[in-house]
């Protein structure tokens, strides 16, 4: 027998759709003292991710079935932060396409490697790694309310890029219009309990009708409220992103809901408000 090396007490989970490639990391790994479990794909890696710890994921990026590497990646992050993650690829541009990928993996590694090296590596990042920092996690709400600085400021850029909506001459204050008071009546809604319909409903909103008739005032067209809101939503969500390390993702679904629910309420009622506007000017 091949003598294995002084076993080191880190505990790699290794996914790889590719058997010969998976049995030959294994064995590399193995001989240079890592504890191995290995998974043929994503639905075996994710299993494994919430029934044992690791110290250590290396996980092939392009995998036939349904999910890939990132989701392999994205879920070691979010239950076990403290392992390291590598992430492997056939690309040899990978490394410049998938940069944003680091913001979740430690290391991108391009084949063709050498399995020992990527051992050597494996074992050089752990004596440097140091424990992450735990972050408390927070519903979308509390991360909108300290945001709605920032959402207006984004939701106004991606406005002013808009071809349906910049041939207005407006000042940014005309441009924003309710738009605050709008998110923060968003806000409002996602901090009430959701255990019951009556607390979930969209409300009466005051500021959505008020958006309404400014709109009609300014020349705004029915389909500029639908872009409006549209751009709306996506900005929303994409501060979510923005701080994704935040957030706590067993409660995002019903707050996305929510979220979606709310705009459409809100733009709902500024319909109304525009039509009404609309109904007095014709009178």
């Amino acid at each position: 027998m091949v003598p294995t090396e002084q076993r080191s007490a880190h505990k790699v989970l290794l996914v790889d759709d590719d058997d010969a490639v998976r049995n030959m990391m294994t064995a590399t790994l193995l001989h240079k003292g890592f504890g191995v479990v290995s998974a043929a794909n994503v639905t075996e890696a994710l299993k494994l991710i919430t029934t044992e710890t690791f110290d250590v994921l290396i996980t092939d990026l392009h995998m036939p079935n349904p999910g890939d590497g990132f989701t392999v990646v994205t879920a070691m992050r979010h239950s076990q932060p403290n392992a390291l993650t590598l992430l492997v690829s056939g690309y040899p541009d990978v490394q410049s396409a998938m940069a944003a990928i680091l913001l979740e993996a430690d290391e991108i590694v391009v084949k063709p490697f050498e399995v020992a090296k990527l051992a050597d590596l494996v074992r050089a990042k752990m004596l440097k790694r140091k424990p992450a920092a735990r972050l408390e996690k927070e519903r979308a709400g509390p991360i909108l309310h300290r945001s709605i600085a920032s959402v207006v400021a984004d939701w106004l850029a991606r406005a002013k890029q808009s071809s349906d909506l910049n041939h207005l001459s407006l000042s940014d204050d005309e441009r924003t219009g309710h738009l605050p008071k709008l998110v923060q009546d968003l806000v409002v809604r996602l901090s009430k309990p959701s255990a019951t319909t009556k607390d979930s409903d969209p409300a009466f909103s005051a500021a959505a009708i008020a958006h309404g008739k400014l709109r009609y005032q300014q020349g705004y067209t029915p389909a500029m409220l639908v872009q409006e809101s549209r751009i709306l939503q996506v900005t929303l969500f994409g501060t979510l992103q923005s701080n994704l390390s935040l957030l706590d993702f067993s409660l995002l679904l019903p707050d996305v809901m929510t979220i979606a629910d709310e705009v459409d309420a809100q733009l709902t009622q500024t319909m109304g408000g525009y039509m009404n506007a609309q109904k007095e000017a014709a009178a």
